[in-house]
């Protein structure tokens, strides 16, 4: 008998917006605990604003979204929204992913210290404890994010385009430490683009086009028509695209996922 893991997230058609205004459609099923799944999609289809779903940053137009009793969650968002000029120390940015168990102004103990040192170890940032956050790359101001995520010991990680502009010995490197949280029964979602990394890495994805094109392992959502499916739908919401294809039938499919909210403007930004 094949044994299924529990589940970690369940989405009951689930819609997410900004202002009343659509970017995440009807997206319904099941994240498991212990999976590695990468979100993927063009830009606008509705990866970071699902995310900011899941940890509550915004709250659902419709449906809902479900999480196990006592999940704790990490969110690492898109460099763009840190601002490396902040006056701090590296060790001040890692040592916040330790609020979860002292608080914000909460004393640290030693083996805070320990564990912090240890987290930077891991990523590769060993003394730079001190070091100014103007004075990083881009690339070690990403390694510090990983070791800030590291130190919350948390069960789901979030992780928003976590390669974005770093180099490859970064990527690689960083992905050794998503593989080390897999291994230890961590459940890790994360926005990637780059799909070659998705089909070598993530055994499991989800394709999205402001709605779930297709979810499930790897090798069948990234299929040649899936990806077709998920570029048309995202052309239909672009005003400045050509019309879609006469056999594609996204009128129909733009009128049926919005029978709840005629009143929207649907072609507001993901």
């Amino acid at each position: 008998m094949i044994q299924t893991a529990p589940t970690c997230l369940s989405f009951k058609d689930l819609t997410l917006g900004y202002k009343s205004h659509p970017a995440v459609h009807h997206l319904s099923g099941d994240l498991r605990k212990g999976s590695l799944t990468a979100v993927v999609g063009a830009n606008g289809s509705g990866k970071s604003t699902l995310l900011k779903g899941i940890v509550g940053l915004l709250k659902p137009i419709s449906g809902r979204v479900a999480r196990a009793p006592g999940l704790k969650i990490a969110y690492l968002p898109q460099r763009s929204e840190i601002d490396p000029t902040f006056p701090a120390q590296l060790r001040d940015l890692v040592g916040l992913g330790l609020w979860p168990k002292r608080g914000l102004l909460g004393r640290r103990r030693p083996e805070d210290e320990a564990a912090l040192s240890e987290a930077l170890r891991a990523v590769g940032l060993a003394g730079f404890e001190r070091r100014a956050l103007d004075t990083l790359s881009g690339g070690q101001l990403q390694r510090a994010l990983f070791a800030r995520t590291i130190l919350q010991e948390a069960d789901l990680i979030l992780l928003d385009e976590p390669f974005n502009a770093v180099d490859s010995r970064t990527i690689s490197d960083l992905m050794g430490q998503i593989l080390r949280w897999r291994d230890e029964g961590r459940t890790v979602m994360a926005v990637i683009h780059d799909l070659e990394l998705v089909r070598a890495q993530f055994p499991e994805a989800l394709l999205m086009a402001r709605r779930p094109v297709a979810w499930g392992p790897t090798r069948e959502v990234l299929r040649a028509e899936n990806l077709l499916k998920a570029r048309r739908f995202s052309e239909a919401w672009d005003d400045a695209a050509p019309w879609c294809a006469p056999d594609f039938d996204a009128e129909a499919a733009h009128g049926r996922d919005h029978d709840h909210a005629h009143d929207h403007d649907h072609r507001g930004a993901a």
